[in-house]
């Protein structure tokens, strides 16, 4: 077996008690490679990449990363571990009022004192990085234009930049083209795959468009109901499945 950059054992969510999200799920994220969760809106998708890193809080079960179960860490444990685990959101989640090199920046925060980032005062080596990342994301010459000024697809681009800046371990997405056009989703999710395969970092993410999942990815997982119901690459994703994990037929015409 491959090494795995994270297991998830017996994970459950409840966000109203007896009404539970997840229910039981159990996965190994391979050390390598794109893993993509699929499945209808309400199944549950977006809390398991948020339970990962714990903007939601598991209600049980088990996440190990790096030797540690992420469920039981500390405040200052889980804020090591965070450094560690990049980004994406669906928002993009920008400081909309700062540059796109301070947002890129930001990526540093967790290595940097709070004294020194509030007078972002970054090491030159950071710096460099982040001009170097901003040319292979396709934004060179925006370093010192504004965040609100760019089009959804310049801020997703800067999103991901951020969240190389960590150099992390595993990078998480979660539904990074949902709200871009057709043409800039496929560009988005060349270019997650062209920096993740480059840097060999692992990357979890949760998407609506199946033909964009199976374009990309290695590995895909469908959920329904809260639990996973195929789990296979991106071949053996045919109707039969899609019925499984959408329900119906109609959809499919």
């Amino acid at each position: 077996m491959t090494a795995s950059a994270l297991s998830i054992r017996n994970l459950d969510k409840e966000y109203a008690r007896g009404k539970p999200v997840l229910r039981g799920i159990s996965l190994e994220i391979g050390a390598t490679g794109i893993t993509a969760i699929i499945g209808p809106s309400g199944t549950g998708k977006s809390t398991l990449i948020r339970c990962v890193n714990r903007l939601v809080e598991p209600t049980a079960g088990e996440i190990r990363f790096q030797g540690e179960d992420l469920v039981k860490l500390d405040r200052k444990g889980l804020r090591l571990a965070r450094r560690q685990i990049g980004m994406v959101f669906q928002e993009y989640n920008l400081v909309e009022r700062l540059s796109v090199m301070e947002n890129l920046l930001c990526g540093r925060l967790g290595y940097v004192s709070p004294w020194k980032a509030w007078l972002r005062k970054y090491p030159q080596a950071d710096i460099d990085r982040a001009f170097s990342l901003l040319d292979t994301v396709g934004l060179a010459g925006l370093a010192n234009q504004r965040a609100d000024s760019l089009s959804g697809g310049q801020r997703q681009r800067v999103g991901i930049a951020r969240a190389i800046m960590q150099e992390p371990k595993l990078l998480l997405a979660d539904e990074p083209t949902s709200s871009l056009d057709p043409k800039t989703s496929v560009e988005i999710m060349a270019l997650i795959s062209s920096i993740c395969r480059g840097n060999s970092i692992p990357v979890m993410v949760n998407m609506h468009d199946v033909e964009l999942a199976k374009r990309f990815a290695d590995r895909i997982i469908g959920m329904s109901g809260g639990t996973i119901v195929y789990d296979g690459g991106p071949a053996g994703l045919d109707e039969g499945v899609l019925k499984e994990i959408y329900g119906g037929e109609g959809w499919l015409q």
